[in-house]
């Protein structure tokens, strides 16, 4: 493994070179900037936000996700506790997933209250994140280079699926662990920690990517340094490079203790303070006893493949790429075969890891020289990992927007919105996932079947799939003690109200 010295002299030598080709887009710049990847990043958040907004003028709404945060986030935002009653009538948020992050939508909320803001904002977060991903990249492949491996990212496909997702705490993580590791790269070893520390309140797991992190951070300054005790004569390199290394290691080792006893506390106390049950429900998604990591195998050895492939398996040539570990292994030996594969949101915070990973990777490939068939594979690997990334892009969501008929709202779904908005504010609402995020910023939302007691004022369907043949009888069996008659239908959507 070549030492860090050697890196910061490729790495200069790289950004000499002129770029060219297709990710060249010579000019953009000011005052000395590179503004291409500002650029890159406001064309992604266009289309991020344009996939997610039509998906939920569409009604195609796929989870309650978006209900229940937009409920922390309406709580927040009137300076109360963020009650989501969508996971039970009073229901505090901290309880389910620690995720005080979200605070931070709370002012933009109170200006623009509705789903659309969240979704906006995740778009904004992720497209953020394309930032320091293609500057990190450039700094090491040169400009061009980088260029290619900030397009192959934000059109990857783990970014692609989140957006398509609605809205998840996981978007904050995204550009915290980008300017984490462009940091890392770059050798500012406390400004990679500072970026990384804010990942313990996105998310419970996240304290364990935080101890990643700052363990490949320890693990890098300490190869900084001991290459410095090796430069010849070059004391001042050693003061500004070697010196700067050995200061970091003990910031980096006590943030690597501080993230898993953050994740410990959380677990095992702060989330079970929170929830009403007083424990933690999501360990029942762990097999009892010993895991078995081989279940499922082929889901998972599919999901690293697309993790791996699209950049050349590169990302295995730097240690960055034990970044991912923490994520992989929670899902791997998870009994929930929903978190194996590459559908929805969960790879998201694998991305940037891997296209920094494999960046890594192909500068030290491009310094190798040992074997000129790897170095000659690398000098076009960001430019294949782009032709890669556009090519699968037609099959993710992205690939949606070149068609003229996904930016048409059907008329059902406009019925459906005009029935659903007569519904007073303020009502006490139990709803399945097609009305909820139609209701939640202005009605208090409980899940179908799950009011616990709680008599709701309507009942909100979505029935396109026929599902409920007879609403009224359905209401019924969930509420005994009432009565609903119907108070409306349009575009496949029905609303009960309670009569007596």
């Amino acid at each position: 493994m070549r030492t860090a010295v050697d890196t910061s002299a490729a790495s200069a030598t790289d950004e000499a070179r002129p770029s060219s080709g297709i990710c060249g887009a010579a000019g953009l710049t000011r005052g000395g900037r590179d503004l291409a990847p500002w650029g890159l990043a406001a064309l992604l958040f266009l289309a991020y936000t344009t996939v997610s907004v039509l998906r939920w003028e569409k009604f195609g709404t796929r989870s309650w996700d978006l209900g229940i945060f937009e409920q922390a986030i309406r709580g927040y935002a009137h300076l109360q506790a963020p009650i989501a009653d969508l996971k039970g009538p009073g229901a505090h948020i901290l309880g389910d997933h620690f995720s005080p992050v979200t605070a931070l939508i709370a002012p933009f909320y109170r200006l623009f209250p509705g789903p659309v803001t969240l979704l906006v904002a995740q778009a904004a977060l992720f497209a953020l994140s394309v930032v320091p991903v293609t500057r990190a990249a450039g700094r090491l492949l040169g400009r061009g280079g980088g260029l290619c491996l900030g397009l192959a990212y934000g059109l990857s496909w783990g970014l692609q699926r989140a957006v398509d997702f609605d809205f998840h705490e996981i978007a904050f993580a995204v550009p915290l662990i980008a300017f984490a590791l462009e940091a890392l790269l770059a050798e500012r070893w406390r400004a990679a920690l500072l970026w990384a520390l804010p990942l313990v309140l996105v998310k419970e797991d996240l304290g364990l990517t935080l101890m990643a992190i700052a363990l490949v951070v320890a693990w890098r300054a300490h190869r900084r340094a001991k290459a410095g005790d090796r430069a010849a004569g070059d004391k001042a390199a050693d003061e500004t490079g070697a010196a700067a290394a050995r200061r970091a290691l003990p910031y980096a080792y006590a943030v690597a203790a501080f993230g898993a006893i953050a994740a410990l506390l959380v677990f095992v106390w702060i989330i079970p303070a929170f929830n009403t049950v007083g424990s933690y429900e999501y360990w029942n998604r762990v097999d009892s006893g010993f895991p078995d990591p081989f279940a499922g195998w082929d889901v998972k050895l599919r999901t690293l493949a697309w993790l791996l492939l699209p950049t050349g398996l590169f990302a295995l040539r730097s240690p960055l790429v034990l970044i991912v570990l923490p994520t992989l292994g929670w899902r791997f030996f998870s009994s929930d075969d929903s978190y194996w594969g590459t559908e929805w949101h969960y790879s998201a915070v694998l991305m940037p890891v891997v296209v920094l990973a494999a960046a890594d990777g192909i500068a030290r490939a491009r310094r190798g020289g040992d074997r000129p068939w790897l170095t000659k594979f690398a000098a076009q690997a960001p430019l294949a990992a782009a032709a890669v990334a556009l090519a699968l892009t037609v099959s993710l969501p992205l690939g949606t927007l070149t068609d003229p008929a996904v930016y048409r709202v059907p008329a059902a779904a406009r019925q459906a919105d005009a029935l659903l908005d007569r519904i007073p504010d303020g009502a006490t609402v139990e709803a399945n996932i097609g009305p909820i995020s139609r209701l939640t910023s202005r009605c208090r939302v409980l899940w179908i079947g799950n009011s616990r007691g709680v008599t709701p004022d309507y009942l909100a369907l979505d029935n396109r799939s026929g599902r409920y043949a007879d609403p009224v009888a359905h209401a019924r069996r969930l509420h005994p003690d009432a009565r609903f008659s119907e108070f409306g239908s349009a575009g496949g959507f029905v609303v009960l109200k309670r009569v007596t």
